[in-house]
């Protein structure tokens, strides 16, 4: 990479992780402070940790585009505003359908897109795939942060300081905006590539490895939001753990997990085989939820278990489906390909934000992981018909012939 790029690389993975923080530092503690808010209900609870993505999923696309019309920054920063507004909103609410109505206002903040749009102007066609797989990196990396500090900061200020936490992290993102990320150059498209916006999206509708890579991050985030639905109720009902030191349970579980992790993304980067290792890692996602729903009532020594096979198969699954959708999107349509990802994404966290309540309500926590087992085991017969990457098959057939 370029100096330029070392620096766009820096401050655009710094942008999602400060977002992304802010709206993951709500699923360690909303299922354990909520009941402070008036109206709360598990299905209210389940509505409000997932209303973001609503918004955020219908907003995706059309946000991406009007960066193409007026420029990546004003959209980001407008973006960043919004989602402050919305974290103030919810800061100060004392019902559950105020908390409701500010995660929804955090969700028109929908700049994922237009960020990784920016990202792939700022970067040469060879290097941008390490742009897209450190912000991969880092989107997991604030997972794990938000894991850490959210009962610390529940337990310090309760619910509406992690909100106001939220807030303070959006406008620091502003900033990191005007002072690390350069501004891209307007290149003229190559010959060729002036297609329209329904051409673009057509392209990435009809590519059926990125159908597969869509669906599989709508999955991943469904189980994501349905999970956190129950999961801090899990860890104080069966552990024991008072609602204010669950960072006690997540940091030894998440730095166990890293040993899990590294090996299999060095191994599916490097070497170019992500593709095929991605189907193994969906069903080690699938056996940590079934691990989970059993050791609700099979005892600690499960739970501690499932919770590291959870992290391991989430944070690599984070990590590395930005990049792979960058290596199979047609190359005039990368920014569409991602517009429809971060969509999938962000409706898959609404949906299961929904299903988990209801299903919490009907079927109690087993009920919730078995669930996501079930839905886990649908993506990973998905995956399985993933195929490779024309890059991966270039440098093939290219050592091939070096060998010949």
């Amino acid at each position: 990479m370029t100096a330029r790029e070392r620096r766009a690389t820096l401050g655009l993975a710094s942008v999602f992780s400060m977002r992304m923080l802010g709206l993951f530092l709500v699923l360690p503690v909303f299922a354990l402070y909520a009941h402070e808010l008036a109206g709360a209900t598990p299905m209210m609870i389940g509505l409000a940790i997932g209303a973001y993505g609503l918004t955020q999923a219908l907003l995706q696309i059309p946000l991406g585009m009007a960066s193409d019309r007026w420029g990546r920054r004003p959209v980001i920063v407008a973006g960043l505003l919004l989602f402050a507004l919305g974290s103030v909103v919810a800061a100060l609410s004392e019902s559950i359908y105020g908390v409701i109505a500010g995660r929804a206002l955090q969700g028109t903040g929908a700049v994922a897109a237009a960020a990784m749009a920016m990202a792939a102007d700022l970067t040469r066609d060879s290097q941008r795939t390490k742009i897209m797989a450190v912000i991969g990196i880092s989107i997991g990396f604030s997972f794990l942060l938000a894991l850490m500090l959210g009962p610390v900061i529940a337990g310090w200020w309760g619910l509406s300081g992690v909100f106001w936490f939220t807030a303070v992290m959006a406008l620091a993102g502003i900033g990191v905006m005007y002072l690390l990320v350069p501004t891209p150059e307007q290149a003229p498209a190559p010959a060729g590539m002036a297609v329209s916006e329904q051409g673009r999206l057509w392209a990435v509708f009809k590519e059926p490895n990125l159908f597969r890579l869509d669906s599989g991050i709508f999955v991943l985030h469904l189980i994501l939001t349905a999970s956190f639905v129950v999961m801090p109720i899990a860890l104080r009902d069966q552990l024991g753990v008072a609602d204010n030191a669950h960072w006690r349970v997540y940091i030894p579980v998440l730095l166990a997990s890293v040993v899990g992790m590294v090996p299999l993304l060095a191994l599916g980067e490097r070497r170019r085989q992500m593709h095929r290792l991605l189907g193994y890692v969906v069903l080690m996602l699938a056996a940590a939820s079934f691990l989970l729903a059993f050791s609700v009532t099979a005892g600690v020594a499960w739970l501690w278990f499932a919770l590291w096979l959870y992290f391991v198969a989430f944070n690599t699954l984070e990590a590395s489906l930005p990049s792979m959708v960058s290596r199979y999107a047609p190359l005039e349509a990368k920014g569409a390909a991602m517009g429809v990802y971060s969509t999938s994404q962000f409706f898959g966290a609404f949906v299961g934000g929904v299903a988990g309540g209801g299903l919490y309500t009907g079927l109690g926590i087993e009920g919730v992981f078995a669930f996501c087992g079930v839905i886990a085991l649908g993506w990973f017969f998905l995956a399985r018909g993933l195929s490779a990457p024309v890059q991966t098959e270039l440098a093939e057939a290219v050592i091939g012939d070096v060998k010949r």
